[in-house]
């Protein structure tokens, strides 16, 4: 393992604290009595404290010091003086220990008394300090020199893979996970609080059912037999209403082997309700009910803004039939149409479709390319082709159709319910009918799933449910256009091996990415570096692949390799 010149440095400070007797890494409690937000919430000059959490900056000024200190809560201001530190005659523990042996993102636990400095910063007034945790990296903190920002952790592929160093130095991104967790709780309260159960149903399933979605495929060694990542729990929770569950509801993890983007991620999160003795027009009502409620735990109000959108979720919302909004703008209209003339139309209007696409697939397409986008504030698309949705019971009024919605914001679908389909002859054949867009060529029709149809045998009630992504539901709420903001950590292709960079070449590097091309004699100027630190950096670069220098007829340039 190659190390850099402040792991090397860090590393040795280690070996110093152990040779001190300090050990780096203490296993024992440590007594933290405080936050930082407590500390400022319940502050009085000359209460005593202990607080611990990471050493963000310092202004070491020869015998006394001011820090910050950051916890989960934010910063706080501690102040270091030596006599106050060591009031005997060995000064070590603040001269070394504290000036040359602790660096930023260390963490130490403190004691100490509240006080308020001369410009009035509350600090507290260190009176003892633990190691408790040597950083040996160096945390991406932003630098600055000359009015020029170097390094600033703002790079979204770092960002994802190292998102601990991320919620370190960012420490507004926190927030957006602190507010996914609020939209859980308020939803997770609300059905409670209407007296349904929540549940688990297994993520390694014989049949992927509940979705049209390609899966991903694993073996069980042990019984010998392939097993599937969930795609949906649908099947699984509509069994326990066929159980005797009147209400049930499950926060799920799905898994669908598919593309990539803003807005996909593998891996996400899905919530799917089921309640007995209910239809899709009380499921809307409900729906509206819910995300309103949701709303306003998150952010203290129905609205939301979400890039150039300003969003309401107060209710009611608007309702649209499929057939209508693909009227309104196609001009064209689905009803009776064959397969056939499905896809003449979809040519006509430039849609890309092929020959193992069903009536259901051309319809979804239209609807996609055509329709979905124009749909801002949250608007409920109703009544679907019956070939659009296997798992739907047929319209009450419309044999074509089903008893579906979908709701709509800012231009993508984050809530899918029906009237649930409880026939199970009917379910016998819309499965069929998958099978046969399999046979065609569709990897993402519904398999048959004969113990699911067994269930429906025995009696299911009519029953409605509702799916809801959460991820692209907090997405919303916290205006973030990318999937990626608002998970943990997500899905990423295997990480390039890290070149390790003296500060020196990644100021320059950095200086290079904003302009890709720039003059040699420019680029040296801006990195106001000595000609020993340029030709030291420019090589370093230049060596790793990390830029090139071009001779021309117009001088020497350099860009990005």
């Amino acid at each position: 393992m190659q190390l850099s010149e402040q792991e090397i440095v860090r590393r040795e400070k280690l070996s110093k604290l152990r040779e001190l007797g300090i050990n780096p890494y203490p296993a024992n409690l440590y007594p933290v009595n405080h936050t930082s937000k407590q500390v400022k919430d319940t502050f009085a000059a000359g209460k005593q404290v202990i607080i611990a959490g990471r050493l963000m900056s310092r202004r070491i000024q020869g015998s006394a010091s001011f820090a910050e200190l950051q916890d989960a809560d934010g910063r706080i201001q501690v102040y270091f003086n030596r006599d106050e530190i060591c009031p005997g005659e060995d000064k070590s523990h603040y001269n070394d220990v504290y000036k040359k042996l602790l660096d930023i993102g260390d963490f130490i636990g403190i004691e100490g008394e509240l006080f308020t400095t001369k410009v009035g910063e509350q600090t507290v007034m260190v009176k003892n300090f633990t190691v408790l945790s040597k950083a040996l990296r160096p945390l991406p903190l932003p630098k600055e020199k000359d009015g020029v920002v170097y390094d600033k952790f703002d790079d979204p592929e770092q960002r994802y893979r190292q998102r601990y160093a991320d919620l370190v130095v960012n420490p507004h991104v926190k927030e957006v996970f602190v507010k996914r967790t609020k939209l859980f709780n308020a939803m997770r309260n609300f059905f409670n609080e209407a007296g349904y159960f929540e549940v688990e149903t297994p993520i390694l399933q014989p049949i992927p059912g509940g979705a049209a979605a390609r899966p991903f495929v694993t073996h069980h060694n042990s019984l010998n037999i392939p097993l599937y990542m969930r795609i949906a729990n649908e099947l699984y929770l509509k069994r326990l209403i066929v159980g005797g569950f009147d209400g049930v509801y499950e926060f799920s993890k799905n898994f669908r082997n598919e593309g990539m983007d803003r807005t996909h991620n593998p891996e996400f999160t899905a919530m799917e309700i089921y309640v007995a003795y209910k239809d899709y027009n009380w499921m809307m009502e409900f729906t509206e009910s819910l995300l309103e409620h949701c709303a306003i735990a998150v952010n203290g109000t129905t609205e939301a803004t979400f890039g150039e959108h300003q969003i309401d979720f107060k209710a009611p919302y608007k309702r649209v039939t499929m057939t209508q909004s693909i009227i309104d703008f196609t001009g064209f209209d689905i009803t009776g149409k064959s397969e056939e003339e499905l896809r003449e139309a979809a040519k006509d209007m430039g849609i890309d479709v092929d020959e193992t696409m069903g009536k259901g697939k051309l319809i979804d397409e239209i609807f996609g390319e055509k329709c979905e986008g124009n749909y801002i504030e949250p608007t409920f698309i109703t009544d679907y082709p019956k070939e659009m949705s296997p798992l739907c019971k047929e319209h009450r009024e419309n044999p074509e159709l089903t008893e579906r919605f979908e709701l709509m914001v800012c231009g993508k679908e984050i809530a899918n319910a029906y009237s649930e389909l409880n026939d199970p002859i009917d379910q016998r054949e819309r499965f069929e009918a998958q099978l046969k867009l399999s046979e065609k060529g569709d990897d993402e029709a519904m398999f048959i799933d004969d113990d699911f149809i067994r269930a429906l045998e025995y009696g299911m009630p009519p029953t409605s449910g509702l799916g809801i992504g959460m991820d692209r539901l907090i997405m919303y709420l916290t205006n973030n256009p990318s999937i990626q903001e608002v998970l943990f950590f997500p899905q990423m292709r295997p990480e390039k091996k890290q070149i390790p960079l003296t500060d020196e070449a990644k100021a320059v590097l950095e200086l290079l990415k904003k302009a890709e091309k720039l003059p040699l004699a420019d680029l040296k100027a801006q990195a106001g570096l000595s000609n020993k630190k340029w030709d030291k950096s420019i090589k370093e670069l230049t060596k790793n692949s990390l830029a090139k220098v071009e001779k021309t007829d117009d001088g020497l340039f350099v860009e990005i390799a």
